[in-house]
């Protein structure tokens, strides 16, 4: 897909949702040299590995339209999670919808819902000593989903 295809699609631009204007504190982070790499790999089971990443799909969710619950459930996961945040942006969509993302130091947590059907669709990818698996009751519990399917990733094995 082009860069540009979503504003020639012109999808959401229309009507313009409520988008946070506040900044979230910012950590800063010193930048990683060469030695004590192995620091930032994840270890899952015995495989070394350059982060877990997490495929979320929540089923019968509620609250996927609420803002405020969105940006406040994406910080519980980076809490419940021992993750640095670094910044966190949540859009909503007319006529609803979210769209959300915790950047963090040890990589990201995104969501994006589908209120009408119940549906939202979740990315956790932590590397280092982050826990990404202990999103998971965060977001079944915060959501109300009636079901939650997840796919695990094990990103750069032989990084």
């Amino acid at each position: 897909m082009r860069q540009n295809a979503l504003l020639r699609s012109g999808k959401g631009l229309v009507n313009p949702g409520t988008t946070r204007k506040n900044i979230a504190h910012v950590a800063v982070v010193k930048a990683a040299t060469g030695e004590g790499r192995e620091g930032h790999f994840a270890v899952r089971r015995g495989v070394a590995c350059a982060g877990v990443h997490l495929i979320a799909d929540l089923h019968g969710a509620e609250g996927l339209d609420d803002i405020d619950l969105i940006e406040a459930t994406l910080r519980r996961c980076v809490d419940a999670a021992q993750a640095t945040l670094l910044h966190i942006h949540v859009h909503h969509f007319q006529p609803n919808g979210v769209s959300g993302v915790a950047v963090l130091a040890e990589s990201h947590i995104s969501i994006h819902t589908w209120p009408d059907i119940g549906y939202a669709a979740l990315d956790v990818f932590m590397c280092g000593k982050a826990i990404p698996d202990a999103c998971i009751p965060v977001l079944r519990k915060a959501f109300k989903a009636k079901r939650v399917e997840v796919n695990e990733i094990l990103r750069g094995q032989r990084a």
